[in-house]
Order: C-alpha cells, then sequence, then structure tokens
C-alpha cells in the first residue's frame, strides 16, 4: 500500500509543479486587542489542502494505519513543522499603518490538527507596538513568489472588548492581474517569477483585511 502511495505521490507531484503556485493555505486571522481597544496580536490559522498535507503526514510517517486519524503523540509531532523560520521572515503575513509596515513577533503558542485529511496549524504574534484605537490596520497574508498562495477564506474576527470594523478587499480583478495570471501558468515550477520580471508577485494576487477599532 506504501509503495503504491508512493507512485500515487510521484505521479501528482510531477503534474502539481506545473504552474504556480504550489501549495495552497486557507487563512484566518484574530486580532486580540486591550482594555482600551488597542489592538495587540494576532492569531493565525493555516489550514493546508489535501494534497501538501498528504505530502508532510507522509513525509512525517503519520497516520501509519491510514485511518485518517493522529494520535496525540502525533500531534506532537506535528505541532510546529510549519514553525522552523529562517532569520529574517515574516511568516508570509505584512501588517501596516498607513505606509510605515509594523514588525511582529516570533510565532508562540503553536498548534497543530489533523482532520478531513487537512493540517490546520495555528500560531499567535504581538505587534512590536500596540495598534492605537481609532487606527486602521492593513493585513496581507501572502508569499512575495506566490510559491505559496494563502486564501483569506477562514474567518477573520476580533477577541477583545470594544468595537472594531473588520473589513476584506479582494485584489482588484483587472486585465493586468489576468495577464499576470497568464504569465504565471507558463512557468516552468522551479523558476523564481522575480527572475522573469514577476516581483512581489504574491502581494498582487492577495485580499487584504482592514480593522479599526473604536476606543473603549
Amino acid at each position: 500500500m506504501r509503495k503504491l502511495l508512493t507512485l500515487i505521490l510521484s505521479s501528482l507531484i510531477a503534474t502539481s509543479l506545473a504552474a504556480h503556485p504550489h501549495i495552497f493555505v486557507d487563512t484566518g486571522l484574530e486580532l486580540i486587542t486591550s482594555d482600551a481597544g488597542e489592538m495587540t496580536h494576532v492569531r493565525v490559522t493555516w489550514e493546508y489542502d489535501e494534497f501538501y498535507s498528504l505530502l508532510i503526514t507522509e513525509d512525517m510517517g503519520l497516520d501509519g494505519d491510514g485511518d485518517g486519524l493522529l494520535t496525540e503523540a502525533e500531534l506532537d509531532r506535528l505541532s510546529g513543522f510549519d514553525m522552523n523560520w529562517i532569520e529574517g521572515f515574516n511568516g508570509d503575513l505584512v501588517a501596516r499603518l498607513g505606509e510605515t509596515e509594523i514588525p511582529l513577533s516570533d510565532p508562540q503558542e503553536v498548534t497543530a490538527s489533523f482532520a478531513e485529511g487537512r493540517i490546520t496549524t495555528t500560531h499567535l504574534r504581538a505587534f512590536e507596538e500596540p495598534i492605537p484605537a481609532g487606527e486602521t490596520l492593513v493585513m496581507k497574508a501572502y508569499d512575495p513568489t506566490y510559491y505559496t498562495a494563502y486564501e483569506l477564506s477562514r474567518p477573520v474576527r476580533v477577541e477583545g472588548s470594544g468595537t472594531c470594523d473588520v473589513r476584506r478587499k479582494a485584489p482588484k480583478l483587472d486585465n493586468e492581474l489576468r495577464e499576470l495570471q497568464q504569465q504565471l501558468a507558463t512557468l516552468d515550477a522551479e523558476m523564481d517569477p522575480e527572475d522573469v520580471g514577476l516581483p512581489d508577485i504574491g502581494a498582487q494576487m492577495a485580499g487584504s483585511v482592514h480593522v479599526t477599532c473604536a476606543a473603549s
């Protein structure tokens, strides 16, 4: 059975690497506020696509009986598999106030779960400085190279006291963006889009979240 799975995976890999992106992640955000209405932290949820989840569980030797369930020991091993960040990596998450980028802490409170063939992980990050009430925070989840596609398809909410306005904005699907998508589809799997004149392509493809909290 394992040999058959290896053959299937090899075939799927050859097919999936025909174009960008290669990994798909349903993403959710939870902004955490203080009693004064300041945004202090963001909890990030990543739910990986079934194919990538299968690759990870197979590579780590998890779910050996193939029942789609992981033991507590296996979940402990899985937890943090996507947190081995190199120095300078921003976690594929950018937060801005106007034109100013807001630094975020390293990930904390890491969790992992597995259900219906998909891995879901969460981690918490603190804003270097709390976002004052009344200011609009703009967040984008994206990989600049577009190797990984982050879709803000999971809940985006605020936890804490006070009233906050949360708005999602999809990327504007104009002729320029359609042309970029067509160019991406023709790229060799191992080619970096920036090498062919498509810098920061992930940012252009990404939607954004705009959050403003009133003072308590």
